[in-house]
């Protein structure tokens, strides 16, 4: 079993992070209007869902670790949507949206099993 040291260390925070850089790659093929629009909303959404993990870990309490991990659970929720319309309006290949959605479902898998494994513990 792996020493986790720190919030680096964690899988769902790893895939978390690997999900923005995708998203930030993939948006910036979108269109110059969409800045303040789509791009804007998809990049914090999947931005804050980092932060989140790594805050709620720091922290150590575990109501607000669950917190942190619930806001970063809705924030992947939001990107869903974000994503949809992208490709609905044609400003995401459909092959892009289902990996960045691959990504997305792979990091709240993660993100709800630590859930329930810490919740088991309360």
């Amino acid at each position: 079993m792996e020493q986790i040291k720190n919030y680096k260390d964690l899988k769902v925070w790893q895939s978390a992070y690997s999900l923005a850089l995708s998203v930030y790659r993939r948006t910036k093929e979108f269109p110059k209007e969409e800045l303040y629009g789509l791009v804007g909303q998809a990049r914090r959404s999947c931005v804050s869902v980092v932060p989140d993990i790594a805050e709620g870990y720091a922290r150590k309490g575990t109501a607000e670790y669950l917190r942190f991990l619930s806001i970063a659970y809705a924030s992947l929720a939001e990107l869903e949507t974000q994503l949809m319309l992208s490709k609905d309006l044609e400003y995401l290949k459909v092959t892009d949206f289902h990996g960045l959605s691959k990504k997305k479902d792979e990091a709240g898998g993660m993100l709800y099993k630590l859930k329930e494994k810490i919740r088991s513990f309360v």
